[in-house]
């Protein structure tokens, strides 16, 4: 499933990050690395996506967050 689909509250596991190495890089670098677990704090359909995780909150727009594959936990 996408990052996209997460629930309020949901927590997560990333999976996979598709797209080019650019992409990979910039997601990589803010700390979102597969097989880290995260929750899914809000998912307004057209807000970015927040995040939290590694005692950080971030923000990944829905265009990124579509590009991160995610298994719910």
């Amino acid at each position: 499933m996408k990052l996209t689909t997460m629930q309020p509250n949901q927590v997560g596991l990333i999976r996979r990050i598709t797209g080019d190495a650019h992409f990979a890089r910039r997601i990589t670098a803010i700390g979102l690395t597969e097989g880290t677990t995260f929750q899914t704090v809000r998912n307004d359909r057209r807000m970015p996506v927040l995040i939290y995780l590694r005692e950080t909150l971030i923000a990944v727009n829905r265009a990124d967050a579509e590009r991160i594959e995610v298994d719910a936990v």
